[in-house]
């Protein structure tokens, strides 16, 4: 039997509930709830009567804002498929991503639908072009699909419980971009887990730094606050884009990468700025130092927390844990090399642990896990867990176990669970540096070396051939660093640790190359590279 797709009809509810406050607010232009509600009613009858609906993939290439959002629910309702590939992972991936997903629609903005066209951008597969913005050309246009809509009733939002709802690439941090294939039940176990776990209620404001949240922030009857920055380049913020709408708004919630929260964190302490109205923030893409975190919390008022959930594209939310926990327990433990905890998992979910393979697993056995407290992968099972990879069996092979229960995915991610029921992570497990007799992880040994008051991050690569790798410390240092001095300061650091002393090279790097999406996922691949051709 079919049902409604989940995050229609969470706006819906949202309407009902809240339907005079601000949904969207982007500078001076606001929507209203009920305003919004109607508004994706009137452009999914107008996707429908152009060929956009139930089944068919349409790419979205929208800046973060009001008309994302709108474009987004109405795409829901209209049970067409919504293709979401971040614009930061490049000019050939994003021709790549749009090849494998094989859209019928294109809804972009001028300059996106400019770039469709240079880069002939699924030539072959695309029906329908839409623009959102001024036209440079031919093809629909958001006031024609508006216009449309008017005369027609609203589509019901129907689909199979089963059926794909969106499909999200992946950030491609540690590989080629892949397209997570979401349902309407998993959007819907998604925002159900949210709100309770946080507690949200309707009617707060909120400022989403990362597109996708704003939706989730809509759902569950959030006034979004769309911050003046580039979604793309988070670390690069004014602060005061972010702070200004928090304090104007009494804001209740922030969410953004530890990037993004370290520059308004600096700021803060350095005005001494307070920002008593937030509950709750909410920090995800990477782990959050805890020196970023303890400044964000000394901006807070008392009882306020910074959470950071953990999980993936492919699965998220997996597990949770909060700056109390943080800063009194397990930073301590983290300094000394013992992963970063990411806290138990989230109710409803199951986080196991296997030997590490970088093989396919055909079916899932209690033969495959860990022994106690050994590092080894990170699965997790759910009812937000993803089935599979959009056309990409043999990538699904390998991060999905098949189980009667439910599929496991393997979250690529290196750890282990403590007497606690507490996850700790210990970084990508294609990132582990196999040097001569020993395996070195990427996040514990770091640790050691970001205690460093003059480093502001570091980054473990390998170099050299599988199992035979030297271990090279990359070091992006802060100002007024001298180098030769913090070089052997590091290397001291080193041979205080048992995980650390085979560390014998250190490399300073004017700044890492990071994920696009968080601008905190370290391309340790491509620092190898660089690694290595300065070891020459």
């Amino acid at each position: 039997m079919s049902q409604p797709l989940g995050v229609s009809e969470l706006l819906r509810e949202a309407a009902a509930r809240v339907p005079d406050r601000p949904a969207v607010i982007e500078g001076a232009r606001r929507m209203t709830f009920r305003e919004l509600d109607a508004e994706c009613s009137r452009l999914a009858q107008g996707l429908v009567s152009s060929g956009i609906g139930p089944g068919v993939r349409a790419a979205l290439l929208v800046p973060p804002g009001l008309e994302f959002v709108a474009v987004t629910f109405a795409l829901f309702r209209a049970g067409a498929v919504p293709v979401l590939v971040d614009p930061g992972i490049g000019w050939r991936n994003m021709g790549r991503c749009l090849a494998e997903a094989e859209p019928e629609a294109f809804i972009g903005s001028p300059k996106a639908q400019l770039a469709r066209w240079a880069g002939s951008w699924a030539s072959a597969s695309l029906k329908t072009c839409v623009t959102v913005g001024p036209r440079l050309w031919g093809g629909g246009s958001l006031a024609a699909l508006r216009r449309r809509g008017r005369s027609g009733a609203p589509p019901a939002a129907w689909a199979l419980p089963n059926a794909a709802a969106a499909i999200l690439f992946t950030s491609g941090s540690t590989g080629a971009p892949k397209g997570a294939v979401y349902t309407g039940e998993i959007f819907a176990h998604q925002a159900r887990m949210l709100r309770e776990h946080f507690h949200i209620e309707p009617g707060g404001f909120s400022v989403p730094t990362f597109p996708l949240f704003a939706l989730f922030d809509v759902a569950l009857g959030l006034s979004a606050i769309i911050p003046r920055m580039d979604a793309t380049r988070p670390a690069r913020v004014d602060p005061r884009e972010i702070i200004g709408p928090i304090q104007s708004y009494g804001a209740v919630q922030l969410f953004g990468s530890p990037a993004l929260l370290d520059a308004v964190g600096r700021y803060g302490q350095r005005y001494g700025i307070a920002l008593p109205s937030l509950l709750r923030v909410i920090c995800a893409g990477a782990p959050m130092p805890a020196s970023v975190m303890a400044r964000i919390v000394r901006m807070l008022p008392a009882g306020a927390q910074v959470h950071t959930p953990y999980g993936a594209t492919e699965a998220l939310p997996v597990a949770c844990i909060s700056s109390s926990e943080v800063l009194g327990e397990t930073a301590e433990l983290t300094a000394q090399g013992r992963g970063v905890c990411v806290g138990r998992a989230w109710p409803g979910m199951k986080v196991e642990v296997i030997r590490i393979s970088d093989e396919p697993i055909a079916r899932w056995s209690p033969d495959l896990a860990a022994a106690e407290d050994e590092v080894g992968e990170l699965v997790a099972s759910g009812p937000v867990v993803t089935r599979e990879y959009f056309r990409k069996p043999e990538a699904t092979a390998l991060a999905k176990i098949p189980d009667p229960e439910g599929v496991r995915h393997r979250m690529g991610d290196l750890g282990r669970i403590d007497a606690q029921g507490r996850i700790w992570f210990y970084g990508r497990k294609s990132q582990r540096v196999a040097a001569p007799g020993e395996t070195l992880f990427t996040i514990p040994c770091e640790a050691v070396f970001n205690q460093h008051s003059k480093v502001r991050r570091s980054a473990l690569v390998g170099v050299g051939l599988w199992g035979a790798q030297v271990p090279v410390l990359c070091v992006e240092a802060e100002s007024g660093a001298e180098p030769d001095r913090v070089r052997a300061e590091l290397l001291a650091l080193a041979r205080q640790y048992p995980h650390t002393r085979s560390i014998r090279t250190v490399l300073f790097h004017p700044g890492f190359p990071v994920d696009i999406r968080h601008n905190a996922k370290i391309f340790r691949e491509k620092l190898a590279v660089w690694a290595k051709e300065h070891m020459a």
